[in-house]
């Protein structure tokens, strides 16, 4: 078995992140499905509603991947500093904090979906639709909020292989109850909404009741005192990622803003396809930096300034070879994916292979920019981490969007998404340049 104390080289690396690399690519393509069938057996108004109000949802759930990303690296730390029952209490803090927030959540979103909609824009039945939908995933977002958490934390307790045995359990669930809600008893929209919801269910109470009991890895939930300082310094270090789940929201609801000034219903499905097929690619650069950030943790607090070095310049090497893969993948695979989700429409058809040809071109650039913000994360630095998300995701993107669409349409906001991850890369190389004599991993 791979421990967080062990050498890591690239094949050791790539062994011990490919269960979480898979394991967030399982989470993507059964959020993809979903989209699947929506639009092949609901309709592209459906399709557009789940697009539409996506946005909010993931900021109503990001509070996971904030406890899961900086709890991760704060107990990663403290396990590398040898106090294994500091690092139980803060892992059942952190858990019992997520799973209340998921209630005060959720009790929101129930109350305040129909005006959230409306105020994005959303009318007549696109508004019914994005509500109906909304407010079903709203139900189950405090098991979405834990299972996101979990993914993060399967990793630091050594069991990433089981993290990803409980996402497969999960996204087979959403998967088979898509098939026969939507397209066996054609339950449309609320089908679809329903199969996800129970699919959360799965993935946030399995590893509940794992780490509830004596088990095989290097943590267990148990009992534990409030300690708010703790608890803050999480919700710091983890902030990037709750930033950048926000600000991706946000830009998103920008961008359907946007396309549907440019080119209506049409627009916002087309990105819609993107965004699906995005998750899946993008997922590998998040699934090998939810990997990667415990064993780092663990070795900076170590003091093992040598593997730190190690991990830095063989995850470049992993990171850029895998963006030239994707982009080439994109390349090659945008027109048929699209014909897999809105083929039964010509033009739109047309719109979303267009878009995909520019939109590929963006995986050069993001994944080293998505493991430059989780390595400032695992360093416990989560004002660097919080500053690389903010300006990937929310300023540059914002600035990009509206410029370049106002200077050439349509395409300018596809080209957008490129200009703004080129950007973060600047930024993010910058940042490392300039805190390597801090953490000696250069």
């Amino acid at each position: 078995m791979i421990q967080l104390s062990d050498h890591f080289d690239c094949k050791r690396l790539l062994r011990f992140t490919f269960p979480s690399i898979v394991m967030l690519v399982f989470t993507s393509i059964y959020g993809v499905v979903d989209g699947f069938f929506v639009s092949n057996f609901a309709g592209k108004t459906p399709f557009a509603a789940v697009n539409f109000i996506f946005p909010v949802l993931m900021i109503l759930g990001c509070a996971g991947f904030m406890f899961g990303t900086g709890g991760s690296a704060l107990i990663a730390k403290t396990l590398g500093e040898g106090n294994r029952a500091q690092a139980n209490g803060i892992f059942s803090l952190l858990v019992y904090a997520a799973a209340g927030s998921g209630v005060v959540l959720a009790a929101a979103g129930l109350l305040f979906m129909p005006a959230l909609a409306r105020a994005l824009g959303a009318q007549g039945q696109l508004l019914e639709d994005s509500v109906t939908y909304g407010r079903i995933i709203a139900l189950a977002l405090p098991f979405f909020i834990l299972q996101s958490e979990f993914q993060c934390l399967f990793v630091t307790a050594e069991k990433p292989k089981l993290g990803l045995a409980v996402t497969v359990a999960a996204g087979t669930a959403n998967m088979a109850l898509d098939a026969l809600f939507v397209g066996a008893f054609r339950w449309g929209l609320e089908g679809a909404a329903a199969a996800t919801a129970i699919s959360q269910l799965v993935g946030g109470v399995i590893p509940l009741a794992y780490f509830g009991r004596r088990n095989a890895s290097l943590l267990r939930l148990g009992r534990c005192r409030f300690d708010g300082r703790t608890l803050l310094r999480a919700c710091a270090n983890g902030a990037s990622e709750l930033m950048s789940n926000i600000s991706a929201s946000v830009v998103a609801m920008l961008y359907n803003a946007q396309l549907m000034a440019k080119a209506g219903e049409d627009g916002v499905a087309a990105y819609g396809v993107l965004m699906y097929v995005s998750l899946v690619f993008q997922a590998i650069f998040i699934g090998y930096a939810v990997g990667a950030a415990p064993v780092v943790g663990y070795h900076h607090g170590a003091g093992d300034r040598e593997e730190l070095k190690g991990l830095l310049r063989r995850s470049g090497m992993l990171i850029a070879a895998f963006s030239v893969a994707m982009c080439l993948a994109g390349e090659g695979l945008g027109r048929p994916l699209a014909v897999l989700f809105v083929g039964y429409d010509r033009a739109l058809l047309d719109l979303t292979a267009q878009a995909f040809s520019i939109f590929s071109i963006s995986f050069l650039f993001s994944g080293l920019a998505i493991f430059g913000s989780s390595f400032f994360t695992a360093l416990n630095d989560g004002l660097t981490s919080a500053l690389i998300s903010f300006l990937r995701t929310l300023v540059f993107q914002c600035a990009a969007v509206v410029l370049f669409s106002a200077l050439w349409g349509l395409d300018g906001i596809w080209w957008s998404i490129v200009a703004a991850e080129m950007m973060a890369v600047a930024v993010t190389l910058a940042f490392l340049a300039a805190k390597r004599k801090k953490y000696g991993y250069l």
